[in-house]
C-alpha cells in the first residue's frame, strides 16, 4: 500500500508538471496574438495563469487515469505468461514492418509523419493479431512451450479470483472449516466496514449480539492462524463505493470493482450479488448440496424428539440437522427407532424426510 501510493504521488507530479509545461508552451505562442510583449507584467501573468489551468488539467487526468493504469496492470497480471511474450513479439514485428515499408513517403512534406504514425498503429494491431493466433499453434507444435515459462506464485494467486467475506458467513462459523479443509482457495478479504460492524456487534448491550460479534472476531483470528490461508483487512476501495451506503450494497460494489467472489450465507447479499453480476458463494447452499441423498424403501435409525403436527406423528433429525417425520411415531417419544423412508421434500430451509415404521413395527 505504501508503495502505491508513493507511485501514486511521483505520477501526480510528473503529470502535473507535464501539464504545467505545455500551459508555457502555449501561453509563449500565444504571447504575441494577445499583443502582449514578453516579459511584460501582463504577459507574465497570461503565462502564469495558464500555467497553472495546465497544472490543473494535468492534476485531474492524472487522477482518472492512474486508477485505469492499475487495473490494466492487475488485467495482465492474470495473462498468461506465454501470451505476454507473444503480444511484445508482435507489437515489435509490427512497429518494425509498418516504418520499414512506410521509408518512402517519409520525405513528403506535411504527409510524411501523419502516414507513418497511421501505419505503425496498424502494423501493431495486425502484429498483435498474427503474433497470438501464431501462438495457439506454435504451443500445438510445442507443447513443452507453454510449460517451459513457470508462473509465480504472485502470477498464479492472481489467477485465483479473492474472496470478500461478509459480517454473517464470518459469525457463522463454517468458513473456517471450508479454508481449513482446502474447498476455498485465494486470498480472504475482510474490509474494513465488516471488521467496524464486527466491532459494533461486539460493543452491543444486549448478551446476544456482544456474543455473536465476539464471536465473528474469534473466528476472524482463527483463519488467519491457519497455515497457508491470507486473509487481509481490506481498505482501499473504488469510486463507485459510497460509504453511506448499506453494508451489504457496499460489500457487492466493492467485489465488482476488485474482481473478487463474495463469500456470504445470507439471502439478500446473495440475490444482490447475483443481480450486480458478482460471483457469489453460499455456505448454506453448499451445507445442502453435501447433506446425504435417502431414497424411498431405505432404513435409517433416528431418534424421536417430539411429536408432530399431525396425529400420530413422530419428529426426529439426523446428525446434519435434517428433520425426519415419522407417521405412527408419535408415541415413541425418546426412543431410537429403525424407520423406511417414504419420500423427500426439498424447502428452502433444507430438506425434509417423511418416513414410517417398519412393517414389524406397526405391528
Amino acid at each position: 500500500m505504501f508503495i502505491l501510493r508513493g507511485l501514486w504521488s511521483l505520477f501526480v507530479a510528473a503529470v502535473v508538471l507535464v501539464g504545467i509545461i505545455f500551459g508555457n508552451l502555449i501561453a509563449q505562442g500565444l504571447l504575441p496574438r494577445v499583443h502582449l510583449e514578453s516579459g511584460s507584467h501582463d504577459a507574465l501573468l497570461f503565462a502564469a495563469g495558464l500555467n497553472v489551468v495546465g497544472g490543473l488539467l494535468g492534476f485531474l487526468a492524472a487522477l482518472f487515469s492512474f486508477r485505469k493504469i492499475v487495473s490494466w496492470v492487475n488485467y495482465f497480471e492474470r495473462v498468461a505468461l506465454v501470451d505476454k511474450i507473444a503480444g511484445a513479439i508482435g507489437i515489435t514485428l509490427g512497429l518494425v514492418v509498418a516504418l520499414l515499408i512506410t521509408v518512402p513517403f517519409a520525405e513528403i512534406p506535411g504527409y510524411g509523419l501523419p502516414i507513418r504514425i497511421f501505419a505503425s498503429v496498424v502494423g501493431i494491431v495486425l502484429g498483435v493479431g498474427f503474433a497470438m493466433s501464431a501462438r495457439g499453434q506454435i504451443v500445438y507444435v510445442f507443447p513443452n512451450l507453454e510449460s517451459s515459462f513457470p508462473l509465480s506464485d504472485a502470477t498464479a494467486r492472481a489467477r485465483i479470483r479473492p474472496k470478500m467475506l461478509d459480517t454473517n458467513v464470518i459469525i457463522d462459523g463454517r468458513i473456517a472449516d471450508v479454508v481449513e479443509s482446502g474447498f476455498l482457495e485465494g486470498a480472504l478479504f475482510v474490509p474494513d466496514f465488516i471488521l467496524q460492524e464486527l466491532r459494533y456487534i461486539a460493543d452491543s448491550s444486549d448478551n446476544l449480539r456482544r456474543a455473536r460479534g465476539r464471536r465473528g472476531l474469534d473466528m476472524l483470528n482463527t483463519l488467519k492462524a491457519l497455515d497457508g490461508v491470507e486473509v487481509a483487512i481490506y481498505e482501499d476501495y473504488s469510486d463507485e463505493e459510497v460509504p453511506y451506503e448499506e453494508v451489504d450494497t457496499r460489500l457487492v460494489k466493492l467485489a465488482r470493482a476488485k474482481d473478487a467472489t463474495v463469500v456470504t450465507n445470507d439471502y439478500s447479499v446473495n440475490e444482490i450479488a447475483k443481480l450486480n453480476g458478482v460471483p457469489v458463494l453460499n455456505v448454506n447452499e453448499l451445507a445442502i448440496a453435501l447433506k446425504p441423498v435417502f431414497l424411498p424403501g431405505e432404513e435409517l435409525t433416528v431418534t424421536i424428539v417430539k411429536e408432530g403436527k399431525e396425529p400420530e406423528q413422530g419428529v426426529g433429525y439426523l446428525d446434519d440437522g435434517t428433520m425426519i417425520v415419522v407417521e405412527g411415531a408419535a408415541r415413541a417419544i425418546g426412543q431410537m427407532l429403525p424407520v423406511v423412508v417414504i419420500s423427500v421434500l426439498q424447502t428452502n430451509a433444507g430438506k425434509m424426510i417423511f418416513a414410517e415404521l417398519p412393517e414389524d413395527d406397526r405391528r
